[in-house]
């Protein structure tokens, strides 16, 4: 493949909720390799609070609204070859899309670099998604992509509520939710249809309650994958990951069921073809250990962020080399300068990611989470076990706690927020331990024991130092 020489790396514009400083980190260090290369990098994003668009970063940086019209503009005049458009979460994806449709790569002769147009419909239309599922024979749930109201409500029908609406081309959740009837169905399908991009909502029986783990994985022209990490959400299936408690590696997983769900995450960015990073999400019934997959992010995405900064991979990086040609067995590992990036990380630490809401300054917001992000950012805490990095994470929110603490003594606003999720779900969890045991709140909650177990050998601990 013959380098390009200008690349043109879309930005993912304002940070609003539900999409964070994450394109940042990721666009920063696409610009900083790219230049690393002799390519000139031409960046977009219209948001100057960001690192990116630093005239150190980028050797033009434009200031400008992401609008089809500007990019072609800024193609024409900077005589672009390339577009890195997998850096700047759903925005750049839905301006490269914009490009591909209205004829202006072929126009200026301008490619796409990294994972292929293709790729990326079939990873985010959720009917071609669902159909590739199929014909590769990973298990989804039950779910068909509809463009009306009415036909979402023929569907719900079908299947039984609960359904979840998942619009196509959105990031964040935005425009999706949990139906629980009819009258439910009707709200959130109307507003997915309204932010989706292609005005699709897939409609899907509701899995709420399964355990959920996500694989980053990176993959190169070559075929070779790597898995970076394994990431293990402590809220059930119903619950945003962005909107979740994340734990990295996995910890709840026997080896077996670990293998099998990096094998199937392999197996899906293979057949996506997938060139750069790429982050896979699975439901698990507790029950059976039976998987079906949730979603495919075919980009950069906040889990992307998290998991390279869990392991120390340089994740973007690494991805920005295989856009432009290069495969992982040619690509210096960062941290060594000695070895290349093809290979899989050990952890020997726990990670614990906990989402920022910014309730306290949104005062009459409604704090109930679910499928659509209301956080505005996150922490990460590094410790020798899961007790200690959860209890850095909350002091790391800088909310005034220094760990988890009663909140409340009424048992029934306890049972009340352990089963309608808020972002005070993990401190109701801990005053729950004086009234109930660890089988009653993990039924309310839906959260895996081992979990549980743990936040209550924190509240043992502490009651010991009373």
């Amino acid at each position: 493949m013959e380098k390009p020489k200008n690349v043109l790396i879309i930005g993912s514009g304002p940070i609003v909720i539900g999409q964070a400083a994450e394109f940042d980190y990721s666009g920063t260090q696409a610009c900083l390799t790219l230049k690393e290369e002799g390519i000139k990098v031409i960046l977009i994003n219209p948001n100057p609070a960001t690192i990116m668009t630093d005239t150190d970063i980028a050797d033009r940086v434009y200031i400008e609204p992401l609008t089809v019209e500007i990019l072609e503009k800024i193609i024409e005049r900077e005589k672009i070859d390339g577009i890195l458009p997998t850096m700047g979460g759903q925005t750049g994806l839905n301006m490269a899309m914009g490009l591909q449709d209205a004829g202006i790569l072929d126009k200026y002769n301008v490619r796409i670099l990294g994972t292929p147009v293709e790729a990326i419909r079939n990873g985010e239309d959720r009917e071609k998604f669902a159909n590739l599922m199929k014909n590769i024979g990973e298990k989804i749930p039950a779910s068909k992509a509809v463009l009306s109201v009415e036909g979402a409500k023929n569907f719900a029908e079908e299947i039984s509520y609960p359904v979840i609406v998942r619009p196509g081309f959105t990031l964040g959740g935005t425009g999706g939710g949990i139906a629980h009837n009819e009258e439910e169905l009707e709200e959130i399908a109307k507003k997915g249809l309204y932010y989706s991009l292609n005005h699709q909502v897939l409609i899907e029986k509701s899995i709420y309650g399964w355990y959920e783990y996500e694989y980053e994985v990176v993959r190169d022209n070559k075929d070779n994958c790597v898995i970076i990490c394994g990431m293990e959400n402590f809220d059930p299936v119903g619950i945003h990951t962005g909107e979740s408690i994340v734990v990295v590696p996995t910890q709840t997983l026997t080896d077996n069921d670990n293998r099998v769900l990096k094998e199937a995450s392999v197996k899906i960015v293979r057949a996506l073809d997938i060139r750069g990073g790429c982050n896979v999400q699975f439901g698990v019934n507790p029950e059976t250990m039976e998987h079906i997959v949730i979603e495919v992010n075919p980009r950069m995405s906040r889990s992307s962020a998290l998991a390279s900064k869990a392991s120390g991979y340089p994740i973007a990086r690494v991805a920005t080399k295989i856009a432009i040609g290069k495969n992982l067995d040619e690509i210096p590992n960062a941290i060594t300068k000695k070895t290349m990036a093809f290979f899989e990380p050990a952890l020997d630490y726990v990670v614990v990611k906990i989402p920022r809401w910014p309730f306290d300054k949104f005062r009459t917001a409604n704090k109930q989470i679910g499928t659509q992000m209301k956080s505005t950012g996150e922490v990460m805490a590094i410790g020798r076990n899961f007790e200690e990095a959860f209890q850095k994470a909350i002091r790391g929110l800088d909310i005034k706690k220094y760990g988890l603490e009663n909140i409340s003594s009424d048992i029934d606003e306890i049972r009340k927020n352990l089963i309608e999720p808020t972002d005070d779900r993990m401190f109701y969890i801990y005053s729950a331990f004086e009234f109930m045991n660890v089988d009653e709140i993990c039924e309310l909650t839906k959260i895996s024991k081992f979990f549980i177990e743990k936040m209550k050998h924190i509240w043992e601990l502490e009651k010991e130092e009373r």
